[in-house]
């Protein structure tokens, strides 16, 4: 498990790097090389961690984006956000080449620090739900049940929260308004899989309908 773990992080990771530095039209972009360097290093020890406190949901997380037992509007969710994705770090690119964007260097701080917090976030969150599986399906032979312990007592799904701690911080980090700008696009896409997963849940997990009516919050407490 540990070796599929250290693959795909690698193939990731690089597959990132090479999409950033070809559309940027250089390697000399330290920010980036910083960027790379935090998912290489983070990658690996969060995968360590969840292998010590729960192997069975590293498993899960490990396995593909597309399942067989996934609704078919999740599969259609996870193709486009894949693609959001890539134009998202393709438009990075694209802005470092043309220098279109001038982030001041402690806003590039700050989006590392909103990264790193967001992956403590999202350890929370695995802590918490052993079943936060990448795709929304429901799990009974793992005797799935609902959680409303840690975050998921304040909203429904906190995952998602601290991925947008993510999306919000890599671009400062990178030095590209033109990634923040694309940010809210991929919070849109959130709010879309917010609904495919509550219909999934409601529907065949027991106590979630309940959960939903005391837990009102999808994403951030007092907004929505």
């Amino acid at each position: 498990m540990i070796a599929k773990l250290l693959l795909q992080n690698t193939i990731t990771t690089a597959g990132m790097g090479a999409l950033l530095f070809a559309c940027a039209g250089t390697m000399h972009w330290p920010s980036a090389w910083v960027f790379l360097a935090t998912c290489a290093l983070l990658g690996p020890l969060c995968g360590w961690w969840l292998y010590r406190v729960d192997p069975a949901l590293l498993a899960e997380r490990l396995r593909p984006v597309l399942q067989k037992d996934q609704p078919a509007a999740d599969k259609a969710f996870m193709i486009v956000f894949v693609v959001a994705m890539l134009a998202w770090l393709a438009a990075m690119g694209l802005d470092r080449r043309t220098q279109s964007s001038d982030v001041p260097v402690a806003f590039q701080a700050l989006g590392l620090v909103l990264f790193v917090l967001s992956t403590l976030f999202i350890l929370w969150v695995f802590r918490e739900n052993s079943f936060a599986a990448p795709v929304v399906k429901l799990q009974a032979e793992r005797a799935q049940r609902v959680v409303s312990t840690g975050p998921y007592a304040h909203v429904r799904h906190p995952m998602y929260s601290g991925m947008i701690l993510f999306f919000a911080g890599v671009p400062l980090l990178l030095g590209s308004w033109w990634g923040l700008v694309m940010a809210p696009v991929i919070v849109v896409l959130f709010a879309v899989r917010v609904g495919i997963e509550e219909r999934t849940l409601r529907k065949g997990l027991p106590g979630y309908s309940n959960y939903m009516t005391r837990v009102r919050y999808r994403l951030l407490p007092g907004v929505w």
